[in-house]
């Protein structure tokens, strides 16, 4: 079984010692990156069109009967990793996947491939090496093939392989295989094509797009390098490769838009969107007739423009191409620049209604995000706003929230909320909504430095526009105790907490949904003042109303059975905080899904309890598969993954392995400090336990070395 895109191609020349080497290096090692030469004068330095997704590409079908599965995947953020591999769970066990969410399809791949030995993962155009330290470390049994443009920080990752340039035979093979479609040239024509490949540089990408050029037209080849005028990048000029190629579209794009203006609208487009498996839908707006949009990207295919999905739905544009369409000016200060307006609008028309963030529309919502995240993240610096493009921007992130991903919306937050400001006003109930939002984000992201002042804004602004007992602004002054809470500030957190649950039992009464939140949080929050005599009856309390108003499962329900269970725990009544935790994370596991953040506090709670109960064999294997989960859903310097790597290191020192506690007590110190800074009360207790785990392997080499001198004579 295998996802590959699309067949490899017969003009595959001058790389038969690299699949070769690489064929050696996978077999010898089990994981192997392929990077951009960095060394000698012909390398092309900081972009692509090298070849080296059609290197992986060719090793993968020629290999394929070798693995049990060859499965590819879009390396380029986390994100895009996931739900690759929730898409191969989708292949293998389809009407069990249709029912879950995407971080739960690739935890079960991930189970399956531990459990199937033998496949080969490509993670293709992977932007940071360390994305895929967790993958190598729980995948052992099969082989891992990167390709990255970074030729650096692969150290303790995976052995690299360098892939330069073309030779110049084989580059003039490879533009003469093209434009003379397997012809064989004269012998002028060959002494040309030699001479045009060393004017583009042998970069492969350029001579597969003048030869399809010179295809097309019938031009020859002097005459299409008198053309391109004075040459770009010969041998080592240096001349970069965004050159060489903005010089060969100059002359294609003027053919193309004689024979076909609407593939150049496209083409433009397409530069905005993510590059790989570009929906034809999306493309649909454009044009009315669904016949004008496939001739228009027959054309574009035919100049070697754009490829399509193996199942041809699908259209794939290189990164190369979409740098150098991106960075033509505009015709005006403020003005779209070309495909930007038509990119927008097209997004904003597929995306599904708010209906839409249900979970029948996930298959929908998970094939547009990348093209959405692409978007915004490619936004020009002096770009128009949108009201409808902040409505797309707004909704994609809705949906992550709702799977749980709000970590991963800022970007998509961020560019929403400056819209929202420059189209719609500071205090429109969609902006201050949207700066609500964002704090969020950014609170979930583990970022409170960002998180409060956006909070605390927001709550002047609703105190202003709304009222002081507006539905929103109590939810606005809720969170911003949250965010006190959840950095350490308990003398402004407590009191904000107070006066909402107030206010809230006044305007909303007793057993409102919201009123209740605001119960629980206040309990929680004389929880972590170590008030146990005011948390334990307020929590009880709160745990019985929302069994009786929301149920027994209802997430808030859930939450207040894992708060009451914690206090318990603090109060040392592990008797009764157990069972309570187990039935919590039963429950959340059922709910929410396996790897939602949610049942990950349950999983680390749980595991934490049955480590103050001595029960060190329930509690370490519980630990060591929440961290892993955690940094697989919420990065590796997310709050609550250093909290649970702690939590493991305490686990192993009680353990008496000092030496696996001591290591990871110093991974978290060092993480702490980098992240919420050198005072920070969990940076202070994070030093202290290493501290005090080092006192105790003194302590032990200091007996064991005294014990060995008694036996000496």
């Amino acid at each position: 079984m295998a996802n590959l895109p699309g067949s490899a191609t017969g003009l595959f020349v001058g790389r038969d010692d690299e699949v070769g080497r690489l064929r050696h290096l996978l077999a010898r090692e089990g994981e192997a990156a392929v990077t951009q030469d960095g060394s000698g004068a012909r390398a092309i330095h900081g972009l692509g069109g090298i070849g080296k997704t059609t290197l992986a590409l060719h090793y993968a079908h020629r290999y394929r009967s070798s693995y049990t599965l060859v499965w590819w995947i879009n390396a380029t953020t986390t994100e895009q990793i996931v739900a690759d591999l929730a898409s191969l769970a989708g292949r293998l066990c389809q009407d069990w996947a249709a029912s879950v969410d995407v971080e739960q399809r690739a935890a079960w791949a991930l189970l399956w491939l531990q459990w199937h030995p033998g496949w080969l993962l490509v993670f293709d155009n992977v932007e940071d090496p360390e994305l895929l330290r967790h993958y190598l470390g729980t995948l052992p049994d099969g082989h891992h093939l990167a390709t990255s443009r970074r030729a650096t920080g692969w150290y303790a990752i995976a052995p690299t392989m360098p892939l330069g340039l073309l030779e110049l035979t084989a580059a003039a093979d490879l533009l003469c295989a093209i434009a003379f479609d397997a012809r064989p040239p004269s012998p002028d024509q060959r002494g040309q094509a030699e001479e045009l490949a060393t004017d583009l540089g042998y970069l492969p990408l350029a001579l597969e797009q003048a030869g399809a050029y010179l295809h097309q037209t019938g031009t020859g080849i002097d005459t299409y390098r008198r053309a391109l005028g004075p040459m770009l990048a010969k041998g080592a000029d240096g001349i970069s490769a965004e050159r060489t190629i903005a010089r060969i579209w100059n002359q294609t794009l003027i053919v193309i838009a004689h024979r076909d203006p609407l593939a150049v609208t496209l083409l433009n487009m397409m530069a905005w969107t993510a590059p790989d498996d570009i929906p034809r839908t999306l493309l649909a707006s454009v044009a009315p007739d669904p016949v004008a949009v496939d001739d228009a990207l027959g054309v574009l295919h035919a100049y070697n423009m754009i490829a399509f999905t193996a199942d041809r739905q699908g259209i794939n544009i290189h990164r190369l191409v979409q740098t150098v369409l991106r960075t033509r000016t505009a015709t005006q200060p403020g003005a779209y620049l070309p495909g930007r307006r038509e990119a927008e609008e097209a997004v904003w028309e597929v995306l599904p209604d708010e209906e839409g963030l249900a979970t029948d529309h996930a298959v929908l919502w998970e094939r547009l995000l990348p093209h959405v995240t692409s978007l915004a993240e490619s936004t020009p610096p002096d770009n128009p706003a949108s009201a409808s493009t902040a409505h797309a921007y707004h909704s994609a992130a809705q949906y992550l929230y709702r799977q749980g991903r709000d970590a991963h919306t800022i970007t998509l937050r961020t560019l929403a909320l400056t819209q929202y400001e420059e189209v719609l006003g500071d205090t429109h109930p969609n902006t201050m909504n949207s700066r609500n939002n964002l704090a969020l984000a950014y609170r979930s992201a583990g970022d409170l430095g960002r998180a409060i002042p956006l909070y605390e804004t927001t709550l002047a602004q609703c105190e202003q526009v709304l009222g002081d007992t507006h539905p929103d602004t109590l939810i606005s002054r809720n969170n911003l105790a949250g965010a006190y809470e959840s950095a350490g500030d308990l003398g402004r957190a407590i009191p904000l907490y107070e006066t909402t649950l107030a206010q809230r039992e006044q305007v909303l009464g007793d057993t409102h949904p919201d009123t209740l939140i605001s119960r629980n949080n206040l309990a929680y929050a004389y929880h972590a003042a170590g008030d146990l005599a005011r948390a334990i009856p307020l929590l009880e309390a709160t745990l019985a109303q929302r069994e009786q108003v929301l149920g027994d499962t209802h997430p808030h329900t859930l939450n207040s059975r894992n708060n009451l269970a914690s206090a318990y725990d603090s109060a040392g009544d592990l008797g009764r905080a157990i069972p309570l935790y187990e039935t919590t994370l039963a429950q959340r596991e059922q709910v929410l899904g396996d790897t939602h953040p949610h049942t990950l506090i349950s999983r680390n709670n749980l595991a934490y309890a049955y480590h103050a109960a001595g029960d060190l064999a329930r509690a370490i294997p519980l630990l060591e598969a929440t961290i892993t989960q955690y940094k697989q859903v919420l990065g590796d310097t997310h709050p609550h993954t250093l909290i649970s790597r702690n939590n493991l290191a305490r686990a192993y020192e009680s353990a008496g392995d000092l030496e696996r506690a001591i290591s990871l007590y110093e991974t978290t110190l060092t993480q702490y400090e980098q992240v919420l800074g050198d005072t920070y009360p969990d940076t202070l207790i994070s030093r202290n336990n290493l501290a005090r785990a080092r006192a105790v392997q003194q302590r032990n080499t200091a007996t064991s070395a005294t014990d060995h001198d008694r036996q000496l004579p």
